[in-house]
């Protein structure tokens, strides 16, 4: 138990310094460069202190939880040598992690909102969710692909940096053909969709299997994954722009 609070407090101090640089920069900028005092001061050093807390009760979650259940999981299924079930839970796991980022969650229907406010959809509440559903479920089958043929790559050992070669000559060809008004949401799909909830258990998924797999470099072959989902996306986005508009 006195372990456990030791740790929970050296998270916490860690988590306040990983924040200390954006607090001096806005702090900076707002009373040296603007010269303004900070608005509702009290509510902001109020929020920052559950910022603190809850991103060092998410990075000791990640630690106790979600890497451990990623790693066991991946040493399960190399036991068991049944490729076609890890290749199914690895798409399963892209899919089910990126439709449920909060992130994704919020530029689906932000984009929803813009594109019906240029005239691309139908201005109404049906038309803008199906708009941000469709958005949502073509990024997570983008990424559940993406894992699933890193998974794939770490089992025949191929080289990564093929993949991601390929992939952007295929995003820059269909920049060239996508209309632009999906093109800056593809794009940035590929950022949001690799976040707090798919980065922790697809990077202990890939590690945990090239840790299992003989002849497997978890430093060369457990990473790469992140990279090929935050590649799918924008092809598979592209696309969808291509149908819907």
């Amino acid at each position: 138990m006195n372990r456990l609070l030791v740790n929970i407090a050296r998270t916490l101090l860690d988590s306040a310094r990983d924040l200390l640089p954006i607090i001096v920069v806005i702090a900076f900028f707002q009373l040296a460069i603007l010269k303004q005092p900070i608005p509702n001061l009290n509510e902001i050093l109020i929020g920052t202190l559950l910022v603190v807390i809850g991103l060092a009760l998410f990075i000791k979650g990640l630690e106790m939880a979600l890497f451990p259940i990623g790693e066991t999981i991946a040493y399960a299924f190399a036991r068991k040598g049944s490729v076609a079930w890890l290749l199914i839970f690895a798409f399963a796991l892209g899919f089910g992690t990126t439709i449920a980022e909060p992130a994704l969650i919020a530029v689906a229907a932000e984009a929803a909102k813009v594109a019906a406010s240029a005239d691309l959809i139908l201005d109404t509440a049906n038309a803008r969710d199906n708009y941000a559903n469709g958005l949502r479920i073509t990024v997570a089958f983008a990424v559940g692909l993406a894992i699933l043929i890193g998974v794939v790559r770490i089992i025949k050992g191929w080289p990564l940096q093929y993949l991601i070669i390929g992939g952007y000559v295929c995003v820059v060809i269909m920049t060239v053909f996508a209309p632009k008004e999906i093109i800056g949401i593809a794009y940035d799909s590929g950022g949001v969709t690799t976040s707090t909830v798919t980065v922790p258990l697809v990077t202990a998924l890939g590690v945990g299997l090239a840790s299992s797999i003989r002849g497997r470099n978890p430093m060369i072959d457990g990473f790469g994954l992140i990279a090929l989902a935050s590649l799918t996306p924008m092809i598979f986005v592209m696309a969808y722009g291509m149908v819907v508009h």
